[in-house]
């Protein structure tokens, strides 16, 4: 038994011996890549979007900030800091972000789309038709989200004397990198 034990273990430091390092410690690690210096940095509005795309929704805000510390707060960032708060639950957020976006840019309708998602999670129903319709009107009727938010939210204003039984509970559908629904669950 003693004797198969010895092989054993003269097989053992036999097959270390052959790993290119022998019995010191090896020369090649694993290292994640060198950086380019000449290379040339990917767009962290561009990163920020694919991350939104791919539910990385924390990840997305650090890269929109990024964006925001390299360009400044331009409409375009603003509008997709608040989409991502939006994303994140943080409605206060998002909806300070958001009308400030539209406020300096009125004619981008995603960012009155996406503030008037904000307004209907906050049951202010009446301003949500109305940045809803100013979206339809921005967008020229080619979106079927914001025409189905239009319609969400005038059915909502129609439907508005709800019982404490039949309230409908609704959840947010995001379709694209930045564009949000109302739909009313199941």
């Amino acid at each position: 038994m003693k004797l198969g034990r010895f092989w054993a273990l003269c097989t053992c430091f036999g097959l270390a011996a052959c790993g290119s390092g022998g019995f010191s410690t090896s020369d090649d690690r694993v290292f994640a890549p060198s950086v380019d210096p000449r290379g040339t940095a990917v767009d962290p509005l561009i990163v920020g979007h694919r991350l939104m795309a791919a539910g990385e929704y924390d990840l997305a805000l650090s890269s929109f900030r990024l964006a925001a510390a390299d360009r400044g707060l331009t409409p375009e960032i603003v509008t997709s800091l608040g989409s991502v708060n939006l994303a994140l639950g943080r409605l206060n957020q998002a909806e300070e972000l958001l009308r400030r976006a539209v406020k300096d840019d009125p004619e981008t309708p995603d960012a009155w789309n996406n503030l008037g998602v904000v307004l209907i999670e906050r049951n202010k129903t009446a301003e949500a038709a109305q940045v809803f319709r100013r979206a339809f009107a921005l967008d020229n009727g080619q979106s079927v989200a914001i025409r189905d938010n239009l319609r969400l939210a005038l059915a909502k204003m129609e439907n508005s004397q709800y019982k404490e039984d039949q309230e409908q509970k609704y959840k947010l559908v995001r379709r694209g990198s930045s564009d949000f629904l109302v739909r009313p669950t199941q």
